[in-house]
């Protein structure tokens, strides 16, 4: 699984969330250049991911900086880049 296309781990963490009864927010960048990708709502818990692909996904500068922003404001923000990490991160590792 873990050679899976970003759109791939896009599928999957919205498939997992919304098996947990959430939900995934995509978010538009306009005028937010290298935001995190999607808002994740749980029952208990919210927090931002920026999805990347499995093999030389890197992550830019901006969204180091976005990241930091976002946990400096107290707030969850996460890179994922496999179906294993989707799982870790949402604390349901099979």
């Amino acid at each position: 699984m873990s050679t899976a296309l970003e759109k791939t781990v896009e599928h999957f963490l919205d498939d997992e969330v919304r098996k947990r009864g959430g939900f995934t927010v995509k978010l538009s960048p306009l005028g937010y250049k290298g935001i995190m990708d999607r808002l994740v709502v749980l029952p208990d818990r919210m927090f931002l991911a920026e999805l990347k692909r499995p093999k030389n996904g890197k992550i830019a500068k901006l969204q180091h900086w976005w990241n930091r922003r976002f946990t400096d404001l107290g707030h969850e923000a996460v890179f994922i880049k496999n179906h294993d990490e989707v799982l870790d991160v949402l604390g349901t590792r099979r």
